[in-house]
C-alpha cells in the first residue's frame, strides 16, 4: 500500500510495471475490491498485457494460471488480512477474484481492524 498514493480517498496499491513497448514504471491500483480505476506513470493501451512486479522483491508475480476471460497470465499479490487478490494482466479485462487462506481468521480479522 502506498500512504502518499491515494485512489478514491483510499491508500493505493504500488506495484511496477514493463509495459508490452519494454517501458517500465510504476502503477497504482484502486486498493477497493471491484474498482477497476489506477494510475500509472506510463500510458497501458487497453487490451495490452502487463507485466507485473513486485516493487520490494522484484519478483514477477504473474502466475502459471491464464485468465478465463482472455487468456491472459493471472497475477497475484497477497492480502494483508490472509489470502490472495489475484487480477488479470490485460488492461481493460475486469476479470479478478480473491481467495482466503482461512475466511473465518479473514472476516475476523477484517471485523477487529475496521470496526464493523
Amino acid at each position: 500500500m502506498d500512504d502518499a498514493h491515494l485512489i478514491n480517498n483510499r491508500k493505493a496499491i504500488k506495484l511496477n510495471i514493463k509495459t508490452t513497448d519494454n517501458k517500465e514504471g510504476n502503477i497504482w491500483l484502486s486498493s477497493i475490491y471491484g474498482d477497476y480505476n489506477y494510475t500509472s506513470e506510463n500510458p497501458i493501451p487497453e487490451g495490452d498485457v502487463v507485466t507485473f512486479i513486485c516493487p520490494h522483491c522484484a519478483e514477477n508475480l504473474a502466475r502459471p494460471l491464464e485468465c478465463e476471460v482472455c487468456n491472459a497470465p493471472i497475477v497475484s499479490f497477497t492480502c494483508s488480512i490472509g489470502g490472495k487478490v489475484s487480477i488479470c494482466s490485460r488492461n481493460g479485462c475486469k476479470n479478478h477474484y480473491v481467495v482466503f487462506e482461512n475466511l473465518d481468521t479473514a472476516v475476523r480479522k477484517f471485523y477487529s481492524e475496521y470496526g464493523y
